[in-house]
């Protein structure tokens, strides 16, 4: 009988080889600035696509349901325990496959159905898993939000506390996918113990600046910590739950078997490569190089009439008002403009926005893939001047092409994956 396992890919499928080598491509040649996107390593990429896939291994380390699964316990634990190194945290869930199931699971672990959830509002930075109506979080749980202060644009903590005392929830979540400032754990957890809350904070946008101490630390403060392991973190698409040794076997129990059944192990294999890779001096250049890259862009696009939420930014990312230079102009066709010059952005709601989450009155820039690429501050203002021309030239093509041409050029100065290429 023929081998039906051993053909590379090539053999196999060209059309979907060459999906991918045009992705690749467009990487390498395209300026990617959306906050929640990284380059993971080879090394990354090399566990995630390895033999580790196959294995079926329902269960935990030492209580699998099936057999064969002595090197997948071998797997799991060392992520595990890199985790627990990296995040200075008594106990880590590595299983779930993306943060909202990690949220997911955090919530199954601590509450009841109907249970009251104090979360920040989507449309002011929060995630969907925070209580969208439309998600499981809306629909299974009393969500109360809390906002930004319409004049600084920044969480006022008197009013978190005021609401804290109003709807006395059974859970407080603090963390955000598009607020550019800082969160002082300490000050959340004084919240909390007020009206005898648990305190989660879902670091999925941070993790990679948490580990590398460049924004505060939740573990000594937070009861449940969650986050994705692909933003700032630089690892594969997945995610973790971290807790106090209390809430570990709830934690366990809400993975699996409450919402999961097999984890995938090569994802988890590809983890323990990044917490690895994360414990690295060069990694916490990286972090602090990301901040300060973030802050020159802010500081450029500010200085060329763009508003940043907030006046500016303290970690990855920038939220920018296109509303106050150019009235007419929504943040999904300045993406696609910015797209056409080969910048990569998504469009974002700002907090009190007029328009909906469809067209939205902002953008969303961040700066982890192009530091990942090696790039520092001079690059950043070289961006955010070609960010300014594009969409000061939106009508013209012309201009668009000029822009483009100059992404390439600067995009072949800081060359990724130069040798992955086919086999032929």
């Amino acid at each position: 009988m023929e081998n039906l396992i051993d053909r590379p890919l090539h053999e196999v499928d060209l059309e979907l080889l060459e999906i991918t080598l045009q992705d690749l491509e467009r990487q390498q040649h395209c300026l990617t600035l959306i906050p929640s996107e990284n380059y993971a390593s080879i090394a990354v990429m090399e566990a995630q696509g390895s033999i580790l896939a196959n294995k079926y291994a329902e269960g935990y380390p030492e209580a699998r349901y099936y057999n064969g699964c002595q090197f997948m316990d071998s797997v799991e634990s060392l992520a595990i325990e890199r985790a627990k190194q990296l995040f200075g945290v008594d106990h880590a869930n590595v299983q779930p496959h993306a943060g909202t199931q990690a949220n997911m699971a955090a919530y199954h672990a601590l509450l009841e159905a109907g249970d009251t959830i104090l979360s920040l509002k989507l449309d002011h930075g929060g995630h969907l898993s925070h209580g969208l109506k439309q998600n499981f979080s809306g629909r299974y749980y009393n969500i109360v939000h809390y906002g930004v202060d319409p004049d600084t644009e920044r969480i006022d903590m008197n009013t978190v506390g005021e609401l804290a005392e109003q709807h006395r929830p059974k859970l407080i979540v603090v963390g955000a996918t598009a607020y550019p400032r800082q969160f002082d754990f300490a000050e959340w957890r004084v919240i909390a113990d007020s009206v005898n809350a648990y305190l989660l904070a879902d670091i999925a946008h941070i993790a990679g600046l948490v580990a590398a101490g460049v924004h505060p630390d939740p573990a000594p403060h937070c009861d449940v910590i969650t986050t994705t392991t692909h933003k700032t973190l630089r690892g594969p698409r997945g995610a973790m739950v971290m807790c106090r040794q209390e809430f570990a076997e709830a934690v366990d129990r809400a993975v699996f078997p409450g919402l999961q059944g097999g984890p995938f192990m090569h994802s988890i294999a590809a983890k323990a490569v990044a917490f690895k890779e994360a414990m690295e001096p060069a990694f916490k250049e990286y972090q602090a190089q990301v901040v300060e890259n973030a802050q020159a862009m802010a500081d450029t696009l500010k200085s060329n009439g763009l508003r940043p939420i907030t006046g500016g930014t303290e970690n990855h990312l920038m939220l920018i008002d296109l509303s106050t230079s150019y009235e007419k102009l929504s943040g999904r066709q300045a993406a696609d403009h910015l797209e056409d010059a080969g910048i990569i952005v998504n469009k974002n709601t700002i907090p009190f926005d007029k328009r909906s989450a469809v067209t939205t009155s902002g953008i969303r820039l961040g700066t982890p893939m192009v530091t990942t690429r090696g790039m520092r501050e001079s690059e950043m203002r070289t961006i955010a001047e070609l960010i300014s021309e594009t969409l000061e030239g939106r009508r013209n093509s012309e201009v668009k092409k000029r822009v483009k041409a100059k992404v390439s050029e600067l995009s072949r100065q800081f060359p990724i994956y130069e040798d992955l290429r086919p086999v032929s």
